[in-house]
């Protein structure tokens, strides 16, 4: 059965982008059929794995000027992944979003069944915020992985988001699971990150994941590389990080 998992938090900067892409690409590499959907109007993740501008994007699909099936692209490099693209032509999600979605709110959900019989993993990358399209996106979504870096504001956006998300289960009547969070960039060495780790774990009500730090995201995303598959000087991600994401590829899609 087909899963679709959203990756956010309203706060910018804390890797959702990084987090989404490399577990897609796990994903692909242990043989699903997986598929990324670029909900974020800059396009990042697509910038990341097209090289160029794909003939439709997201809003294309939306707007009703092409099928579903006509956007998807598979990404080259690696078998079983795909994406339907978002590439900031012309700004069309973000005008589809503040003009149209409002009468359809339902439409990403509509999509994603659409398109779930044919992909065994389906990832959803947001924007930061909470605005129509965001919320479209979590009501389409099985469940919703909070990434988030390990600073206070951060714990600050988790308790915000945590509220919002409640909100949205009662008025649109959807039960989506939020029980994982993934602190990104952590350092053990750092007391503070330490401190952040305990604290989001003294809820009770997550499973929280590490992801350590690692340049080699970085550097995959500037070559639009598989950050699993990349290596300079010959040297890949760290052994912890290589760890860490298969931790996290098992416990999302398995558990």
């Amino acid at each position: 059965m087909s899963k679709t998992v959203a990756f956010h938090l309203q706060k910018g900067g804390v890797g959702k982008t990084t987090i989404s892409g490399t577990l897609a690409c796990q994903s692909a590499l242990e043989g699903h059929k997986t598929l990324i959907v670029d909900c974020d109007p800059q396009g990042n993740i697509s910038s990341w794995f097209l090289t160029d501008p794909p003939k439709f994007e997201l809003a294309d699909v939306l707007m009703g000027k092409c099928y579903v099936y006509d956007a998807i692209i598979p990404v080259q490099g690696i078998d079983n992944l795909f994406i339907l693209p978002t590439f900031g032509i012309g700004g069309s999600l973000k005008t589809y979003s503040e003009t149209k979605l409002s009468d359809e709110p339902y439409i990403l959900q509509d999509l994603i069944k659409e398109v779930s019989s044919s992909y065994d993993h389906i990832l959803l990358d947001l924007s930061p915020g909470l605005g129509r399209l965001e919320r479209s996106c979590l009501i389409a979504s099985d469940e919703i992985v909070t990434p988030m870096t390990p600073e206070i504001f951060s714990l600050d956006g988790l308790e915000i988001f945590i509220d919002e998300l409640a909100k949205l289960r009662k008025n649109m009547r959807v039960n989506i699971k939020h029980n994982k969070i993934i602190i990104n960039s952590f350092d053990t060495r750092i007391r503070q990150h330490r401190d952040i780790y305990e604290a989001a774990l003294s809820s009770g009500k997550f499973k929280v994941f590490k992801i350590p730090v690692d340049p080699l995201f970085r550097k995959a995303q500037e070559n639009s590389k598989v950050p699993q598959l990349f290596k300079v000087r010959g040297r890949g991600l760290k052994e912890q990080t290589f760890s860490a994401v298969k931790e996290l590829d098992y416990y999302i899609w398995r558990t």
